[in-house]
């Protein structure tokens, strides 16, 4: 592996978990926990080489999780 890319997934590593942490964030301010939320460092995307895995959730969590953004979807 060169420098170049290993630094690219560094880079990549940081800002997928920094947006996972966004999403975990307000996910929690409207009440949703997905407790399976993680990046899966083995699986290719089209943004780089790592993927936001959302996870299994229950029924009420699923449903907390379509009501929130039917709420968002009527602001």
């Amino acid at each position: 592996m060169t420098v170049v890319r290993a630094r690219e997934e560094k880079d990549w590593v940081a800002e997928a978990q920094e947006v996972l942490d966004k999403l975990a964030q307000a996910l929690s301010g409207v009440g949703i926990v997905l407790p399976s939320l993680r990046l899966e460092h083995d699986r290719v995307s089209d943004d780089g080489p790592l993927l936001i895995d959302l996870g299994r959730c229950n029924l009420r969590v699923a449903r907390e999780l379509s009501e929130a953004l039917e709420r968002a979807g009527h602001e």
